[in-house]
């Protein structure tokens, strides 16, 4: 037996046992097809129908078995089956003919039908064996991708390898203008800008490589002459063979999304100017207060200083004067120079609270940290308005809780807001009138309250009563000055110690109430031997007596004001001191070399070479030159960062103009020391 007469699984077909096996196994795998396979005779009755056949065309074996198969195709197509038979008879195979036949229940479906002719063992034709594939889902696919393709923004587009259009959607028409008319059968050059015809074989050769062309942006042209920013994606299209036959084209117009872009670049442009003139306009407004405060500090300096010489002066003189009208002209002096410097006082807090604010608001302001006992620090912020107080003939009581508890915080910082609200007390507080600060505990914090018999607060007023520049009467026939900064310091210095502040008025003419709330620090035993805290107390304007020797020192006085340097000059010569004067850092710069001074006090604004560059030479010298001969910056630019800039160019120390006459001597005297 040969290999010949054993079929696919080895059964033997030449004895019935095997035949029989052979034929229920071909049995089942017709049975158990997706497609219809059914067998009719040369005069088109049908000899078979599979159970798939049943599935599609809703007719059971039993039903179509010995009938003509023109049972299932629609009136109209008959001759479909005349022309299939007839070349059947001539031994011809029919492969994949797509027509439509119809279901038991009248609906048409669509087929693709392989029909090949069957022969017997003397190879006549005797039958036909027909396979019949539903094409409805394949149709309903093909319709989905038809109207995705149709129904696409984009242009899609297919062309051959000569770069012949092949087809052309809708959303192409959109984007270039042409129809499909127009353009199925022309080169894809037609939508190609003079400039750009080089492209297009190098994509072709691309193509005939295999290879993909992913987001290629480029510009082509519509129909009216507009150029286009495109980007495209071309990729190779293969037939089932592998071979590659033509190519899909995908293009995207992104001249609505380059112009985004471009706006999206002049948004950002724009902001970022936006962005840099805001951070220059705060560079320009920080370089104002700074200049402000030079401006405003360098006359005060000297109008300080200057009261508080001659106010000693003037005492000296009454208290010897013999003459009754001496005496009343020294004292007229006296009381003339007290105006003076009170005044002057003022505007200094003027400037201090401008410089305040804008250190808060820019996140500058630092705080001195440490355990503070807040009934000292009442205590300090009423004895600096005690004499305010008492010239309005106003009674001010003090009710301090002995067990108050310390708090953390900047002590300094805190009496400035306590005297703050009992200034404004005292301010808005008629002749007569009562003011009273209390200190007490209430439960886990602290409670300073201001409360006074004055004029009391608008209740519209109230809510907005912190906020910046905000005063209860702004117009010109106001009554009390100021700039309405003092209460919004306080809120942010207090927000700034983890506490609030809040106010309280019955109305106009009933007296008002300022309450600060600080949290309670946990107190822990202080450690063995570590000294106490003293905290700032109220300052009274010092006198001569209280100016420390400085017999034997050389000073060199640099300042280009004549006045402010004239006034250096004089305090400290009332001191003891010899004082070299310079109105320029050149002229400083020589006397350093040539008079070898024990210290150097020095302005900072100057002309052509300023403070910083004085020191920065002095420093570079020699010590035997004088290289390390100790100064100090005295200056109207008072800001913290003026502060640390005087110290790295080589100042031992920065003094804030105006300044007092006792403050200076002392810090003269402390580098003499030093030295």
């Amino acid at each position: 037996m040969t290999q010949g007469d054993r079929d696919f699984a080895g059964q033997d077909r030449s004895t019935p046992a095997g035949r029989a096996a052979l034929q229920a196994r071909l049995a089942a795998i017709i049975d158990s097809s997706d497609d219809g396979i059914v067998s009719k005779d040369l005069n088109g009755i049908v000899q078979s129908w599979n159970e798939a056949a049943e599935r599609m065309f809703g007719y059971t074996a039993g039903e179509i078995v010995g009938k003509s198969i023109t049972t299932i195709i629609p009136p109209g197509r008959e001759h479909e089956e005349t022309e299939i038979l007839a070349r059947v008879r001539r031994g011809e195979r029919i492969d994949h003919f797509q027509t439509v036949r119809r279901h038991k229940d009248g609906r048409l479906i669509p087929v693709s039908v392989t029909i090949s002719p069957v022969r017997d063992a003397d190879g006549r034709v005797v039958a036909a064996s027909k396979i019949v594939r539903d094409l409805s889902a394949a149709s309903e696919l093909e319709g989905y991708f038809k109207a995705i393709i149709e129904s696409s923004d984009d242009a899609i587009v297919s062309k051959d390898l000569n770069g012949v259009v092949r087809s052309w959607n809708p959303g192409a028409e959109r984007i270039f203008g042409y129809t499909a008319a127009e353009m199925v059968g022309r080169p894809i050059e037609v939508i190609f800008p003079p400039d750009r015809k080089d492209e297009e074989p190098k994509i072709l050769e691309r193509l005939r490589r295999g290879e993909r062309v992913d987001h290629f942006e480029t510009v082509r042209v519509r129909k009216d002459g507009t150029p286009i920013n495109v980007s495209v994606t071309i990729s190779p299209v293969r037939s089932p063979t592998g071979e590659i036959i033509g190519a899909s084209k995908i293009a995207r117009d992104v001249t609505a999304y380059k112009e985004l872009l471009r706006q999206r670049e002049q948004l950002l442009e724009s902001e970022r100017h936006a962005r840099q003139e805001a951070e220059r306009q705060g560079r320009v407004k920080d370089e104002f207060l700074a200049t402000l405060s030079h401006e405003l500090r360098t006359p005060l300096n000297a109008i300080l200083g200057w009261s508080h010489v001659l106010r000693d002066r003037a005492g000296v003189a009454a208290a010897a004067a013999v003459s009754a009208p001496v005496s009343e002209v020294c004292a007229e002096l006296v009381e003339g120079l007290e105006v003076i410097e009170r005044n002057t006082r003022v505007q200094t807090q003027l400037i201090d609270d401008l410089l305040d604010m804008s250190r808060i608001t820019a996140g500058k302001l630092r705080l001195d940290v440490q355990q503070v006992d807040l009934a000292d620090v009442v205590r300090a912020a009423v004895a600096a308005v005690r004499h305010a107080a008492e010239g309005k003939t106003i009674r001010l009581q003090v009710v301090l809780d002995p067990l108050a508890g310390p708090v953390r915080g900047d002590p300094a910082r805190l009496q400035q807001c306590v005297w703050n609200l009992l200034t404004n007390a005292v301010k808005f507080t008629p002749k007569g009138g009562k003011v009273q600060v209390s200190l007490e505990r209430v439960n886990s914090h602290l409670e300073v309250c201001v409360s006074d018999s004055g004029e009391g607060i608008r209740p519209e007023l109230l809510p907005h009563l912190f906020e910046r520049f905000r005063q209860g009467d702004a117009s010109t026939t106001r009554r009390h000055g100021g700039l309405g900064l003092g209460l919004s310091i306080v809120k942010n210095l207090i927000e700034l110690h983890g506490g609030s502040v809040r106010a309280k008025s019955p109305g106009p003419g009933q007296g008002s109430t300022f309450c600060i709330d600080l949290p309670l620090m946990v107190i822990h035993p202080p450690a063995a031997g570590e000294a106490g805290r003293t905290h700032p107390r109220a300052q009274t304007p010092a006198s001569s007596a209280d100016h420390p020797s400085l017999e034997g020192v050389i000073v060199l006085a640099v300042d280009d004001e004549p006045d402010a340097l004239g006034l250096v000059k004089r305090v400290l010569e009332g001191c003891g001191a010899r004082v070299l004067t310079a109105t320029s850092a050149r002229e400083a710069l020589d006397l350093v070399v040539s008079e070898r001074p024990h210290m150097i006090v020095s302005d900072i604004g100057m002309p052509d070479e300023d403070g910083y560059d004085l020191i920065r030479k002095v420093r570079a010298l020699p010590a035997d030159q004088g290289g390390r001969t100790p100064a100090a910056a005295l200056t109207a630019f008072a800001r913290a960062e003026d502060r640390t800039r005087a110290l790295r160019a080589g100042y031992q120390t920065h003094v804030s103009k105006p300044v007092e006459p006792t403050e200076l001597t002392a810090v003269v005297a402390s580098l003499a020391a030093s030295r």
